[in-house]
């Protein structure tokens, strides 16, 4: 079932009222709807922080039970942080029609351990971390898993090689390499370490020439 927000709604009334709000367990947000005025609100922190942090983040659905207004269905479109305690003090959100495709970015999740990196010492290296797709609300992927297990070096995964199935449209140029298994940086030397192996030559040559010239003597 979805997430319910319980929130209610009231004047815009300057920073001061804002504090008072937040003094009370509350934080203001506006929801935003499609031909509507936006609506002004009081909600608990708490609950959003939960949206946030769960596998779909900021495109989980969720429905807003408006005191006195009825439901609506809604995302967080945009949040504000105290840029100090770093608590929530301000939500804004999207009304959701559940009829109409939205577009999204969903994140990627890496799945298993590349043979190049377990066997032979190379490097993942995860270039596109998100994409951009256009479906259907009830669509929208959590996530999107990727196995890179079978990976050897040099190998790659492009957008275009993603399966996410017909109802989901990928927005994000095809050939955008995912993730690439780069092969072992070669040790070199260090310029101390070359700069002191002339010096132990030189001491060499001098310990000899001075060893001959006292069997000369």
């Amino acid at each position: 079932m979805p997430t319910v927000i319980e929130a209610q709604t009231r004047t815009p009334e300057g920073k001061n009222a804002n504090r008072r709000l937040r003094k009370a367990g509350k934080i203001p947000a506006v929801l935003y709807g499609p031909g509507k005025q936006p609506t002004v609100l009081a909600l608990d922190p708490d609950v959003i922080k939960d949206i946030l942090h769960s596998e779909a983040g900021q495109n989980t659905i969720f429905t807003v039970n408006i005191e006195g207004a009825g439901q609506s269905n809604a995302m967080v479109k945009d949040y504000q942080l105290d840029p100090i305690k770093g608590g929530l003090i301000h939500a804004d959100l999207l009304e959701i029609d559940m009829n109409r495709s939205l577009t999204v970015e969903v994140s990627i999740e890496i799945v298993g351990e590349p043979q190049g990196v377990k066997l032979d010492g190379g490097t993942l290296d995860f270039v596109t971390r998100a994409i951009e797709v256009e479906c259907l609300p009830a669509d929208i992927p959590d996530s999107v898993k990727l196995d890179v297990g079978a990976l050897k070096i040099n190998d790659y995964i492009r957008v275009k090689n993603l399966q996410l199935g017909d109802k989901v449209k990928v927005l994000t140029e095809p050939e955008n390499v995912i993730v690439t298994v780069a092969p072992p940086q070669k040790e070199e030397a260090t310029g101390d370490a070359a700069a002191a192996e002339p010096e132990v030559i030189k001491k060499g040559k001098a310990d000899e020439a001075a060893a001959e010239d006292k069997a000369k003597k």
